[in-house]
């Protein structure tokens, strides 16, 4: 029990999830007010999600993951899947733009939008959103800051230094979390400009990328990576075999992710093309002519 309940921080991250909760909360309050009835359950659905990845979210970084996280690299990895996948993906589901857009007061919020949307100042701040929110950008950047934050040198720059870990490796793998979720799962009134069959790509394509990783980790090393976790005191745990398993819960805790949210991409993609063959077609590309089918049995009834 002692292992849940003790070695708890309270950082400054704490204070920012508290303010955005209340944040959304207000903003939520004045959309409610003027929706319909029949639309407040689901907005109150959707702010269950948002308060739900904000929760796994501090888990990731308040609890005694984050402090176990220092002496064992499979508890650090446990941490990056909250960070990269469930808050994200969570976050995403619940749609809270409209809540927190409401939550500033009006005066402000005229202000603001104003100046960002047709300012000449913010022309680079509306390039860069609308670079980071294209899909082949958000798939790219995902897959890049999970692989970069697994470089030796990197890793043990983080450890080391307490800023750079929580503000640039967690904010990092958080953001990018978003931005490829925002490509998965609809998120109102966002829209995303990637297809079903790119999304089973993206997806496809990030789950082996993770595999290989995982794999090199731990089949195809012979010692530790990261010098950080050679010889901590008290951990009886050798730093190479801490690898091995942290190596198998992102191979095992990613598919937990990865494929279910496949699995219900393809599904939408069946429906929408009519079989399992031309659903595979779209995800291949365009066949090349005089090229047959796929074999019928492929087909669904």
């Amino acid at each position: 029990m002692s292992l849940a309940i003790d070695h708890w921080s309270y950082d400054p991250f704490l204070i920012v999830a508290l303010a955005i909760l209340a944040w959304h909360a207000v903003g939520l309050r004045r959309l409610t007010r003027r929706s319909r009835h029949d639309r407040v359950g689901q907005l109150r659905r959707h702010a269950i999600w948002f308060y739900a990845g904000i929760a796994v979210l501090l888990v990731a970084v308040e609890s005694p993951i984050d402090y176990w996280a220092d002496d064992y690299f499979f508890m650090h990895m446990i941490q990056h899947l909250l960070l990269l996948f469930a808050a994200p993906s969570l976050i995403v589901a619940s749609a809270p733009w409209q809540p927190l857009l409401l939550g500033v007061p009006l005066r402000w919020r005229r202000r603001c939008l104003r100046a960002i949307l047709h300012g000449g100042w913010a022309r680079p701040l509306r390039a860069g959103g609308r670079a980071l929110v294209r899909p082949v950008v958000a798939v790219a950047a995902f897959n890049i800051v999970m692989i970069a934050w697994q470089i030796p040198a990197l890793f043990d720059l983080a450890e080391r230094n307490t800023m750079i870990h929580i503000w640039l490796m967690h904010g990092s793998m958080f953001a990018v979390g978003v931005l490829f979720w925002l490509q998965i799962i609809p998120s109102p009134p966002l829209r995303t400009r990637i297809t079903l069959a790119g999304q089973a790509g993206a997806l496809m394509s990030t789950n082996i990328i993770m595999w290989i990783l995982a794999m090199t980790m731990s089949l195809f090393s012979q010692s530790s990576w990261y010098s950080v976790y050679d010889h901590v005191a008290g951990v009886t745990l050798p730093a190479f075999a801490d690898q091995q398993i942290g190596a198998g819960v992102l191979w095992v805790c990613g598919d937990l992710w990865a494929i279910p949210a496949l699995f219900f991409v393809v599904r939408r993609l069946i429906a929408q093309e009519g079989d399992v063959d031309s659903a595979i077609q779209s995800i291949l590309g365009p066949r090349p002519a005089g090229r047959p089918r796929w074999p019928s049995a492929w087909h669904w009834g």
